[in-house]
């Protein structure tokens, strides 16, 4: 048995006018903090029963604001649970189990259905999956049996099961394998219109310290728990999520814990809802003699938590957990009572069986309400699944609820294939935007759904850092190794000479550049360098919410569009024949483009242009196919070189540093999934180039970590063919509209960024290439000047700057960019996409 779990003390009693002025502000609706919120969990009494005429109203305002006033809802599931192994050591716990004690590992595949059916037969809608986490860590014994299934890892097993279910049954599943990361996120969120897991408590200690009910659990480590949630609501997953009420924390704790949560709704807004669980003391556990938690004091938490949380998430608590007080729990404010099965039991709390639904509905009915079921995802995402639920769920999701968004009682649940939509993908939309761009401009300056997709932008603002103090004491040394070494500049031990440089003004900032413009002339000659080419951008339907991003529509928008193969190959021919020797695809995450368009229309130009190099998709595209196509990004990319892919753009960078990356972005993939991706590609033998936005929430350390990733990189693989210096074009970004981010960056940043790269990256990255699109005429020459020795490309068409507001044009002749060169006083030439490098695999 394992030694006894150490309770924390209870937490000392507020004053009567703590008391006071908590109930106050609740009843007036006035957001509440931490401490405020922890007094209120010590309402009792009539400061009890106030409290909960509080939550209560905020509860019918929640349900008012979901058009289902007067509804409590429920799901009709079946619980799979698919493992009991896990690697964590909870000592609350009787779910998991040690393999000697199981008859069988894992759930096999016709087990699986096999309860899926039975809940189909009954009547559910929903497969409430759920598992340790990864078994296969801790245990051999659970490695060799995905072995010798074929399964690389329980996720993936996951998967495969979650599709079973779908295909074979119609249920829709709702997966609760544990701490997911954002790949994996994006890998289970094409099976499964939502997920969830437990937050349970952020009390480290409760974790970190010998005796705690979490300790020698990896997986419950707050802080872990935490990027889950945000890696959650960066992809977009419809999310549950909740608290334990009485496993030694403090009041304060608890607070702390639902106000984490609330953050998350409010920033994300893929929080569905929050279920607040009352520990029960089990038999053969390690708190088997720690007492239960009180069922006022998880009336008053439940309350809390429906006056933190915002419209939209709901609030439950289970029903088989609390005895005979559902009318306090209804009073409290909850408003769904969970998943509920006639089939099969509660496997976490197997000695207390689930209520009937009659049950739920005569308590319900008791209160006041109605008892409506609702799908495993809840109506809001249901009604905007565009936005939230993978295309290829839809069919599943639509046959199983009605036009409210709610289960459709005389709807059963049929298998239904789980596959992309048969035959291929029209144009559609406005497709002439790359050239209507130029003379007709943008229908208005943001998406319609500006206010929501983004997140909370007051939340955002709160997230922006202070730019660092301009450093001039060591701009002598900066420019001292600038002289002899400049690659060690990014050397740790040189960091306040690297920011001294990069913070430069007046006479250090013109010895900089002119210093790097020397280092270019040495390294790769004084000819300007362009490539003829064309950008195709395919489609501009995005839902990902990146903040900084004018170009994204939703597919309702008046300037939205996707393009066909068959127009893809089309523009490429275009290009063929004005001298192009290369296309540029990139395009938003659209969740209705198949799996293999990205291979079809590589394949399209190949076939219509075969000498034409093809330089497509950022690491987001990448990543983002590659999950719902359910390969490793490896697969996915050997598939497109062998389709005829050349080299891959090294966009989707913005700022390698996720304090950056997550005010700039909701749902962009994390800084080491880029780096990830980028070294994957170098090493199959794609080369890529490499890009820094730079100008919005950043600041001069920003660019300094990022061009030290950067270098990183290129030591490792050699891949880089050039680094790209993007200037933030502010004038339609959401980020500047909502006043987080500075207009764009100085004259004197877009020089310092670039003459730095050049020297810093010497030895790594031969080529710096500047943006006319970007810079303008003007800008480009002094940029020119100052260290870059490529002017990018003719383009053709660019959109994405020009819906941003970039006044510079979409397209360039060969001549104009003579021109332009002449303008900086050299010579020019045409060049191809990799410089004349080859990249071998390996």
């Amino acid at each position: 048995m394992a030694d006894p779990v150490s309770i924390a003390p209870p937490s000392p009693k507020p004053s009567s006018s703590a008391m006071r002025r908590a109930l106050k502000r609740a009843s007036e609706g006035v957001a509440l903090d931490v401490t405020e919120s922890a007094v209120l969990l010590t309402a009792r009494g009539e400061d009890l029963d106030a409290l909960l005429g509080a939550a209560a109203r905020v509860r019918d305002a929640h349900l008012a604001d979901q058009g289902r006033h007067g509804v409590v809802t429920y799901s009709a599931s079946v619980f799979i649970p698919l493992t009991r192994l896990c690697r964590d050591r909870c000592h609350y716990c009787t779910f998991v189990k040690v393999p000697g004690k199981l008859d069988s590992l894992y759930l096999e595949r016709d087990e699986v259905l096999a309860i899926a059916r039975a809940g189909a037969e009954a009547g559910s809608k929903e497969a409430l999956f759920t598992l340790g986490d990864r078994p296969e860590d801790r245990w051999p014994e659970a490695r060799q049996w995905l072995d010798e299934r074929g399964y690389d890892s329980t996720l993936d097993y996951v998967r495969a099961s979650a599709i079973a279910v779908l295909e074979e049954t119609g249920l829709l599943p709702h997966l609760n394998p544990g701490v997911l990361s954002w790949e994996e996120l994006q890998r289970l969120k094409p099976v499964a219109p939502s997920m969830g897991m437990m937050l349970e408590t952020t009390a480290e200690r409760l974790w970190s310290e010998k005796g705690g009910p979490h300790y020698g659990s990896p997986d419950k480590e707050p802080a872990v728990r935490l990027r889950v949630l945000d890696d959650a609501g960066r992809v977009g997953v419809p999310f549950t999520t909740g608290i334990l009420v009485g496993i030694g924390e403090t009041l304060e704790e608890r607070a702390e814990s639902l106000h984490a949560i609330r953050s998350r709704a409010r920033q994300y807004r893929n929080i569905q809802e929050i279920i607040v669980q009352n520990f029960r003391a089990k038999p053969d556990t390690a708190m088997r003699s720690a007492p239960d938690a009180g069922i006022e004091d998880l009336a008053a938490t439940v309350a809390v938590a429906r006056l933190l949380m915002p419209p939209g998430v709901s609030v439950q608590a289970p029903p088989n957990l609390v005895g005979d007080e559902h009318a306090l729990l209804l009073r409290a404010g909850i408003d769904d009572w969970g998943g509920v099965s006639a089939v099969t039991p509660d496997h976490v709390n197997p000695e207390r069986p689930w209520p009937g639904i009659e049950e739920l509905r005569g308590w319900t009915a008791e209160a006041g309400f109605s008892l409506r079921e609702r799908l495993a995802v809840y109506p809001r995402y249901v009604r905007d699944a565009d936005k939230w639920i993978d295309v290829r769920l839809h069919p599943h999701v639509t046959a199983l609820a009605a036009d409210d968004g709610l289960g459709d009682d005389d709807a059963p649940a049929v298998g239904r294939e789980w596959q992309e939509p048969d035959g291929g993908l029209d144009t559609v939309g406005r497709a002439d935007l790359h050239a209507t761009i130029d003379t007709e401009g943008r229908t208005g300056d943001r998406r319609g759904d500006f206010d929501s997709v983004y997140g909370d932008w007051d939340m955002v603002r709160d997230q922006v850092g202070a730019a660092p103090e301009r450093l001039d004491t060591d701009a002598k040394q900066g420019l001292a190794l600038a002289a002899t070494d400049p690659a060690a500049l990014l050397d740790p031990a040189n960091t306040s000479a690297a920011m001294a440089l990069l913070t430069a003004e007046g006479e250090t900032l013109e010895t900089m550049t002119r210093l790097a413009d020397e280092l270019r002339a040495d390294v790769v000659g004084d000819d300007i360098t362009y490539v003829v080419n064309r950008n195709i951008n395919f489609s501009n339907v995005c839902y990902v919410g990146c903040r900084f991003c004018a170009f994204a529509q939703r597919e309702r928008d008046a300037d939205a569009y996707r393009l066909s193969a068959e127009d893809v190959a089309s523009r490429a021919v275009e290009a063929a024949a004005a001298g192009a020797t290369e296309v540029c695809m990139q395009g938003g995450i659209d969740p209705k483009l198949p799996v293999s368009y990205y291979a079809d229309i590589v394949r399209a130009i190949k076939a219509a242009v075969p000498d034409m190099h093809v330089h497509a998709f950022s690491p987001m595209e990448i990543v983002s196919a590659s999950a719902k196509a359910g390969v490793s990004v490896a697969e996915w990319l050997t598939e497109l070189r062998d389709a005829g892919l050349g080299s891959i753009p090294g966009t989707a960078a913005e700022i390698l540093g996720d304090d950056v990356r997550w005010v700039l972005t909701k749902g962009k993939l994390p800084a080491k999934t880029w780096v990830d991706v980028v070294t994957t590609a170098h090493k199959i033998g794609l080369p890529s180039s490499s890009t820094m936005m730079y100008g919005h929430v950043d600041h001069p350390g920003h660019w300094l970590g990022h061009l030290r990733v950067l270098a990183g990189i290129a030591d490792e693989t050699g891949g880089f063919t050039e680094f790209v210096g993007l200037p933030f074009v502010h004038t339609n970004a959401p980020i500047y509209l909502a006043g987080v981010a500075r207009p764009g960056p100085t004259v004197r940043d877009n020089r310092a960024v670039h003459g730095f790269a050049r020297l810093a990256l010497h030895g790594r990255i031969d080529n710096v290439q500047c943006s006319w699109v970007k810079l303008g005429d003007e800008g480009t020459a002094q940029i020119l000047r100052g260290g870059a020795n490529d002017i990018g490309g003719t383009l053709m068409e660019e959109t994405i700057s020009r819906m941003a507001g970039s006044e510079h044009g979409s397209s360039r002749t060969v001549s104009e960019l003579d021109q332009l060169a002449t303008l900086a006083g050299r010579p020019s030439r045409q060049r191809g996409t990799t410089y004349g490098r080859t990249l071998q695999p390996g």
